[in-house]
């Protein structure tokens, strides 16, 4: 279980800690609060995720993901189900959030090694289960 430290970026900190301990396959889940979230929104006919920001505190619901290597970097991919003070949920592509007051974070990595190669037809780096 890691606990990243508040005011931190959660999925450049992934990235980095995946980075600094070659992490190749690993799947997460968390819960907490970021003070700030973008989520994104993929849209089909412009290949293109449209972003979702939310400039408040909101409590992490329910946060799940994956690292794989893309191009021999490891790639964060993760979704999110946020609730706002008043109760709505939003969720979505995780872009990234901003930790406050805490992310409770568990870690496992993955025996097999994932490998994500860009889908021609969505223009997304998929996990290819052939690699």
């Amino acid at each position: 279980m890691a606990q990243p430290a508040a005011d931190v970026l959660i999925i450049a900190t992934l990235t980095g800690f995946a980075k600094m301990h070659a992490i190749q396959a690993a799947h997460f889940t968390a819960i907490g609060a970021f003070s700030e979230v973008v989520l994104g929104y993929f849209e089909r006919d412009r290949k293109d995720y449209t972003k979702i920001p939310l400039r408040e505190q909101v409590e992490v619901l329910s946060l799940i993901g994956d690292i794989a290597t893309d191009r021999r970097a490891p790639k964060v991919h993760a979704h999110v189900v946020v609730g706002r003070a008043d109760g709505a949920a939003h969720g979505g592509h995780l872009l990234e959030g901003r930790v406050w007051p805490t992310l409770e974070l568990i870690l496992s990595d993955v025996p097999q090694r994932l490998r994500r190669r860009t889908d021609p037809e969505s223009g997304l780096a998929l996990i290819d289960p052939a690699a």
